[in-house]
């Protein structure tokens, strides 16, 4: 494999020994839900879009899948669709309209806001408390299979979406369906995806820690090279992207998916196998500036030796979370 910036992807060779050890024991993350949600509203939903031509599946996504909701959270809502069927967005946009309390709706063309994130819509339903927002999200079936696939045999992408500041990475769809509380599926074609899903693979993890652990290191190389570390918002950039990549790299040693940036500082801080005290020196070494790339680079070769060292059992826990 050609190196980039002097170094190769192929740096921290052992970590694929440790990893598998790690995933053996099924490591997993769920955290206690502080609000529980509205299961009239979700049943509600259903009712609604259950019979909208082209959707095959709802599931609640997000924080309220997880058991991680607070008051206020949105309800994320995926709709699963077949590219040959899609959906009939304009009956969906009736059938949101239509909802009890809804006070104001915006339904998308399929393929409106990218390929990865491909649509959807926003719903305010009213309500105590200024209303409760409901995020429509669509996905293809066909992409989610392949995805899947692809993330079983360690192969990622990684693209630039609205959103995501740190990019999509194709995981998230994995990610989305192992975690997802299914709401409507006539013909079960989530629970057949969801078997795929969990337990966590060890060749993903392995294939996001080959790929984002170095890139961790070379975005550290960048903020320092030549007259980068004299632009303080290109360090401050390439500081974020070291950060996100520890993530990446964090949750998958750990066999926990990762959907969201939002939250994860807190989240990583969870994690069983992590440099101690992660969040409380990322956020020192971010409001540091330029002079907290040392700090990040420490932590960058904590999480490589973590990823190298055989683990010690964690503690037994069941199903599959993240942030």
């Amino acid at each position: 494999m050609a190196a980039i910036g002097g170094r190769s992807q192929k740096a921290f060779p052992r970590c694929s020994v440790a990893v598998r050890a790690v995933l053996l024991r099924a490591t997993c993350y769920r955290f206690r839900m502080a609000e529980p949600n509205d299961d009239v509203l979700l049943g509600r939903l259903v009712r609604a879009f259950g019979g909208v031509p082209g959707i095959r599946a709802i599931v609640l996504g997000g924080s309220r899948a997880r058991g991680e909701a607070t008051a206020q959270s949105d309800y994320d809502i995926g709709l699963y669709y077949e590219a040959d069927h899609p959906i009939d967005t304009g009956r969906l946009a009736k059938a949101a309209m239509l909802l009890p309390g809804a006070a104001s709706s915006s339904v998308t063309a399929i393929g409106e806001w990218g390929p990865w994130i491909n649509g959807g819509a926003w719903l305010t339903i009213a309500g105590t408390r200024g209303g409760t927002r409901v995020d429509l999200l669509y996905r293809e079936l066909g992409k989610v299979r392949g995805v899947i696939e692809a993330c079983r045999a360690g192969r990622i992408e990684r693209v630039y979406q609205p959103g995501h500041p740190h990019a999509f990475v194709s995981a998230i769809y994995m990610g989305e369906v192992a975690l997802a509380r299914v709401l409507w599926d006539p013909e079960r074609v989530m629970a057949a995806l969801q078997r795929l899903c969990t337990p966590y693979p060890p060749a993903l993890a392995e294939g996001l820690i080959r790929t984002f652990l170095w890139e961790a290191r070379f975005a550290l190389e960048n903020a320092a090279h030549g007259r980068g570390r004299d632009d303080p918002a290109y360090v401050a950039g390439c500081a974020f992207r070291c950060v996100a990549c520890l993530y990446q790299t964090l949750f998958a040693l750990n066999g926990a998916y990762l959907l969201n940036e939002k939250g994860a500082l807190q989240a990583a801080e969870k994690l069983t196998r992590r440099p101690a005290d992660f969040a409380a020196r990322v956020a020192q070494a971010i409001e540091a500036g330029a002079a907290g790339l040392p700090a990040l680079m420490t932590l960058v070769e904590e999480t490589g030796t973590l990823c190298t060292q055989s683990p010690s059992p964690p503690p037994s826990q069941s199903g599959a979370a993240a942030c």
